[in-house]
């Protein structure tokens, strides 16, 4: 549904996308022959602005795709409520290291001849009502497929389906051949998603209604539930091979689907994209080949402790001059900062560090300043994630002489990078189990910035306490238990005040000492190169 390309192509939303994206620059440099699917998605998730009170504002992005896109031949037609809506194809084309190819394309149906209704499907990202949203997934799927046929892509031999919104290319091939296995040899099918509440359900009715004969009556015991469509049981069950993003998300995949085999693959970063210039350079210098082989990650142990902590600096200046020029906050780049991007919702918990304002004051007169970096869009519809950021805008407010704090606006691509490089510390808050792997913590890696989080998703993985970061909470178990706010909110505290603090103002040698870790052990393994070639051998191949 999302595919974070460029900065300026405003066809992604958050994490999902910017994982499609490094994939598919991953598979590029690679060699991988693929061809990528999304809608078109013009107007974008959404332009945020934050008032004084801290309230969020969106507004449609404004965008021109013959600015960064071909309209290429190959339009089509797919049937939704009985009605055929025209499909044509944009292409825009990654080339890896070594000038391969990846194309993809994106769906539009803004076409003359079409009603009004039918041209908004490909311009919100995840906009509209649920009609709105089973049509687009009707477009995805099915019209994803025929766009690839008529575009002549005709040796595919296997179909990738990220989440459950593609999930309907399955029926259009089933009903090819009324034969399930000869679908699930064509398909792998990834979930990103570690409860059952965040899994597409539609109501059968409107289904029904939507995709007239389509939808084969002899499959719907096995991909639905009370009376709902599930798009995700629809993908599992038409797939050879399935697997969560992290080895505690699969566990957790696997008993919210019992009877299906799902594997773990945990996602990574595109090494380059997320690399910052001073970084790129100091590499260049010390690792040789690194561009093409991020596994070659692993020397950062040997590069001097002064060079890793220069370029850390000029990327901390930059993140300092963009703060102080977008906000008021007056930052300054000697004083230890925190950052926090990312989606601004209930479970990630971004206001768990503003949590106890008198004690966060308290830790940083003792030991040093604290200044913290926001970003992050909520959901137009979620209402808990706008008072978050609501309370973070008056935590600005009545901390300001004692702790400093930014909230950027518009977080995308652009900004993700600065912040990742030019913070101290990466802080990751999500309510255990509910992260299924998280990503931004890796491109922290990458720019020698350690993590503080919760054990959960990836971190489960990359985690070594006093070594490539720090822990926030115990470790728990999948479904035993969850994340305990008073608990987790004393433990991270707790390590700022003793541990990371101490260390980053009184032991600079000893911080320098964990940021080349994150490079060397946890960047040269979270990668996509490692990621797809586990893709190329366990699911597209065998």
């Amino acid at each position: 549904m999302e595919i974070g390309i460029i900065p300026e192509i405003p066809s992604y939303a958050g994490g999902l996308g910017i994982l499609a994206g490094d994939t598919i620059r991953s598979c590029a440099d690679l060699k991988v022959p693929m061809v990528a699917i999304t809608l078109l998605s013009d107007g974008g998730y959404f332009n945020q602005k934050i008032d004084e009170e801290g309230n969020q504002i969106e507004t449609l992005v404004e965008f021109s795709p013959t600015s960064f896109l071909r309209l290429i031949d190959g339009e089509i037609k797919v049937s939704i409520r009985n009605k055929e809506v025209k499909v044509r194809p944009w292409c825009y084309v990654v080339k890896g290291a070594t000038g391969f190819e990846v194309p993809i394309i994106l769906l539009d149906t803004n076409i003359d001849g079409n009603g009004d209704w039918e041209r908004s499907l490909t311009r919100c990202l995840y906009g509209g009502d649920e009609r709105y949203r089973f049509a687009q997934e009707i477009l995805l799927g099915v019209g994803g497929y025929r766009i690839l046929r008529g575009l002549g892509f005709t040796g595919i031999f296997r179909f990738h389906m990220n989440e459950g919104h593609a999930a309907l290319l399955t029926l259009e091939l089933f009903n090819k051949t009324r034969n399930n296995e000869f679908v699930r040899q064509q398909c792998v099918f990834t979930t990103h998603t570690p409860v059952s509440a965040g899994h597409d359900q539609f109501d059968l009715g409107l289904v029904r209604s939507m995709l007239g004969n389509l939808l084969p009556e002899e499959i719907v015991p096995h991909v639905s539930f009370e009376n709902k469509l599930n798009m995700t049981k629809l993908g599992l069950f038409f797939s050879r091979f399935i697997n969560g993003v992290a080895k505690s998300h699969s566990e957790i995949s696997r008993e919210l689907f019992p009877g299906y085999s799902i594997d773990s693959i945990t996602n990574g970063v595109h090494h380059r994209t997320w690399s910052s210039e001073p970084f790129k350079r100091l590499f260049d210098r010390h690792i040789p080949g690194w561009r093409l082989d991020a596994s070659l990650l692993r020397a950062a142990v040997g590069i001097p402790e002064e060079e890793i902590w220069e370029a850390h600096m000029a990327a901390k200046r930059s993140l300092i001059d963009l703060v102080n020029m977008n906000s008021n906050s007056d930052m300054c780049e000697e004083a230890f900062v925190i950052g926090f991007a990312r989606r601004q919702t209930g479970y990630k918990r971004p206001d768990l560090l503003i949590s106890d304002p008198e004690r966060l004051m308290s830790i940083a007169k003792g030991q040093g300043p604290i200044q913290i970096v926001y970003a992050g869009k909520a959901h137009p519809r979620d209402i808990q994630g706008k008072e978050i950021i609501r309370h973070i805008i008056s935590a600005k407010k009545s901390l300001r002489d004692d702790v400093k704090i930014a909230f950027l606006e518009n977080y995308d691509m652009e900004l993700a990078l600065s912040l990742v490089a030019g913070t101290d510390l990466w802080l990751n808050t999500p309510r255990f189990p509910l992260e299924a792997s998280g990503t931004s913590g890796m491109k922290a890696a990458l720019n020698a910035v350690p993590q503080l989080s919760t054990l959960d998703g990836w971190w489960v993985e990359g985690h070594l306490e006093d070594i490539t970061g720090w822990s926030i909470g115990p470790k728990r178990i999948v479904h035993t238990n969850s994340s305990d706010d008073g608990e987790d909110m004393e433990d991270m505290y707790h390590k700022l005040e003793h541990k990371i603090l101490p260390m980053f103002y009184a032991d600079r040698q000893k911080w320098i000492q964990i940021m080349r870790n994150c490079i060397a052990i946890n960047a040269s393994f979270f990668h996509t190169q490692r990621m797809v070639e586990q893709y190329v051998v366990h699911a597209y191949f065998l």
